[in-house]
């Protein structure tokens, strides 16, 4: 057999009726477990498990608004202080409909959130993965936090913000900015030719300010209700991010930056700033700028990246010592940046606390394998952790003065909990037995040391095993569930290995994330000669020298960056992975290169882009290889599975497909992901001989 198609028949769903909202039955902490599901079908039970996201918080209550996951069905859920937390909407459906941007109003008696479209390209075309007649708009809603009634529908949009005293809406639609009010329709403030985000009002609630993509570049706008007009403030020849208004409305600060040029990737010139423009003048000043050196380039956190305090303190990340850090100017400027958080290895989120005396993180101080939530003074001292170290916790969201955040471990999927007390907002699912994977490291043949995860699997004897890649590149897999639903379904799949008898290495490769700089800006990476792959066919090589693994038995899959890395493995090394699993891979790397290449060094890049690719050791490839893609893919087009298709049909290469209709990068459907998942099982199966 040459190639097989895996036929795409009706997933096995949970039943809907526990998803009315209460979740009757459910009322512990405990209560949500797998453990009931035949031992032969955990892979679906626990799949299935609640997933939470999109934590927000009201600003001036107790109050915090999250959606979860679960089997597919998407819902809002509610909580905080002296609010059980309960599920306010009742989808019970697996219809491929997102649900985000939640945001609570400042007193948090009402909520927006959008349900439809694609968040991360949120105007773009609408996505329609449940194969509905017509794709599902994209719409706003309003709902009433405590109240039991319907989602009130604002209008077709999203990044919408309350104005502060919760009466207002502006949001955006395709480079419209609207304004809602209680009892009126909405009107249109303005049309611009970009994208708007990031979009805040003014303390008084007279102005709105946004940051607006255009090609190449981005730029802040600012929007005068009572004037009716639009001023654009700094715009540079490179990209503007962040916009935050002065305490008292006047001023609004940014990031300015650029990229430097592809032939000087690693340059320490100076390549960004914080300035600070004066609303009414539109004058900007310059109050920081990064020095030559470590961190002249700019990166960022997941999150937003400039906040003003009440105190006048301007608090941004940078990389000044190859880690990312918080570090804070006097919004006056003249003074210089002060490191809020010297310890704390990498940053991966952040915010001030709302008296603006402190400052909220997640990091992973002494253990760059973890992450838990800290706090330090602005004003200076030593940080404090609010975590306990056994729980990885992230995203720290204030509701009032109270603070949240989401939590996961090696058994618990993402949840919310209040963190003084560790109380959960919600109840706890627990993945049937699952156990804490164990860290490794070990080192690639350039003297690069990785740490990856190392899932034991079950039984007695050599075994086969798994190399995982994750996707991004800017990723890191911890030993636990992770906040991102996308490596939330892959740990999954990880562990029903482990269950079922393979041993998995899950490889934390170069050029991901919260290692450090060096780590992350490692040279030769991607389409400049893949030296990640180093450390991928380093993992590969490290399993076969362990004691209890067959290394005849050895395969290998990952996802997007992920499943171009597993293609590479199965292209250049054959003769160590047996088979692979590639889920919406690059396969050919090569693309337009900078215009400031001469012809013969655009040449050089093209030939090394090739060299970098799949295809470009096509002919070493004899393994199996299981190619699972949507066809609605926005991040890696489609059309990359279709040239690898016929690329190995014409090599006599054996292989299985699985497309899927409609479905984007991140699936969208709880069933698409069973099915592939069930299909990449039974596929590694066959191929790598699993004896029971």
């Amino acid at each position: 057999m040459k190639h097989s198609s895996v036929a795409l028949g009706a997933a096995l769903l949970l039943p809907f009726a526990a998803l009315a909202p209460g979740f009757p039955g459910l009322s512990s902490a405990s209560a949500l477990a797998a453990a009931e599901a035949p031992a032969s079908d955990r892979l679906t039970a626990n799949l299935a498990l609640p997933f939470a996201s999109g934590l927000t918080g009201a600003a001036k209550a107790s109050v915090f608004a999250w959606v979860v996951n679960r089997a597919g069905a998407r819902n809002i859920w509610i909580g905080g202080d002296g609010l059980e937390g309960r599920q306010r909407t009742g989808f019970t459906q697996d219809d491929g409909i997102e649900i985000s941007e939640l945001a609570l109003s400042p007193d948090g008696t009402s909520l927006l959130f959008v349900r439809g479209g694609d968040a991360e390209f949120p105007d773009d075309s609408l996505p329609n993965t449940g194969a509905a007649p017509e794709a599902p708009g994209q719409m706003l809603y309003l709902l009433d936090v405590k109240g039991s009634g319907a989602p009130k529908p604002i209008g077709e949009g999203h990044g919408a913000a309350f104005s502060p005293d919760g009466t207002r809406v502006v949001y955006t639609h395709q480079g419209e900015i609207s304004l809602w009010s209680a009892g009126q329709p909405s009107r249109r403030l303005a049309k611009v030719p970009g994208s708007v985000v990031d979009l805040g009002w003014s303390p008084d609630g007279t102005r709105i300010v946004f940051r607006e993509y255009r090609s190449g570049h981005s730029l802040i706008g600012v929007l005068d209700l009572r004037q009716g007009n639009l001023r654009y403030l700094g715009m540079t020849l490179g990209h503007s991010a962040d916009p935050v208004f002065s305490p008292d409305g006047r001023e609004v600060a940014f990031i300015q930056f650029r990229d430097p040029p592809a032939e000087l990737s690693a340059s320490e010139a100076s390549f960004w700033s914080i300035r600070v423009a004066d609303v009414e003048t539109g004058g900007v000043r310059t109050v920081w700028t990064a020095p030559e050196g470590e961190g002249g380039q700019y990166y960022g956190t997941r999150g937003r990246n400039l906040f003003w305090t009440a105190a006048g303190q301007l608090l941004f990340p940078w990389e000044r010592t190859g880690w990312l850090h918080i570090w804070t100017v006097p919004a006056q400027g003249g003074a210089k940046a002060r490191d809020l958080t010297p310890e704390a290895n990498e940053v991966e989120n952040f915010r001030p606390s709302p008296d603006g005396h402190a400052l909220v993180y997640s990091a992973n101080p002494g253990d760059l394998d973890a992450r838990q939530i800290w706090r330090v003074a602005i004003a200076g001292g030593k940080p404090q952790r609010l975590t306990p170290q056994d729980q990885f916790a992230f995203f720290p969201v204030f509701g009032g003065d109270v603070l949240a955040a989401t939590v996961t471990d090696a058994v618990h999927p993402a949840h919310m909990v209040r963190v003084e007390g560790m109380k959960p907002l919600e109840p706890v699912a627990t993945g049937a037995g699952y156990v804490k994977p164990q860290v490794v490291v070990f080192t690639a043949a350039d003297g690069v040391k990785v740490h990856g995860q190392l899932f034991r699997g079950k039984g007695a004897g050599k075994r086969p095993a798994l190399v995982f890649v994750h996707g991004g590149p800017r990723r890191q897999m911890l030993p636990g569930y992770s906040t991102m639903y996308y490596y939330n379904n892959a740990y999954v799949r990880n562990q029903a290995f482990a269950a079922q008898g393979y041993t998995v290495l899950s490889v934390n490769y170069r050029s991901g994330t919260n290692y450090g700089r060096a780590f992350r800006e490692a040279p030769e990476t991607a389409r400049d000669g893949a030296s990640e792959y180093r450390d991928v066919l380093a993992g590969g090589q490290w399993l076969a020298a362990q004691s209890d693994v067959d290394p005849d038995r050895i395969g290998i899959w990952g996802g997007s960056w992920g499943g171009y890395l597993a293609a590479l493995a199965l292209a250049r090394n054959s003769d160590l992975f047996k088979a692979g699993a590639d889920f919406h891979g690059v396969h050919a790397m090569v693309r337009p290169v900078e215009k400031t290449l001469s012809p013969e060094a655009a040449q050089k890049a093209h030939q090394l882009q090739w060299d970098s690719s799949p295809m470009g050791a096509i002919e070493r490839w004899h393994s199996p290889v299981l190619i699972v893609h949507g066809d609605d893919d926005k991040n890696v087009d489609f059309s990359q599975s279709l040239l690898l298709a016929r690329e190995l049909t014409a090599r006599g290469v054996p292989f299985e497909e699985l497309a899927f209709p409609n479905e984007r990068h991140d699936f969208f459907r709880y069933a698409d992901w069973l099915t592939s998942y069930r299909a990449t099982g039974a596929f590694f199966d066959r191929y790598l001989e699993k004896r029971p």
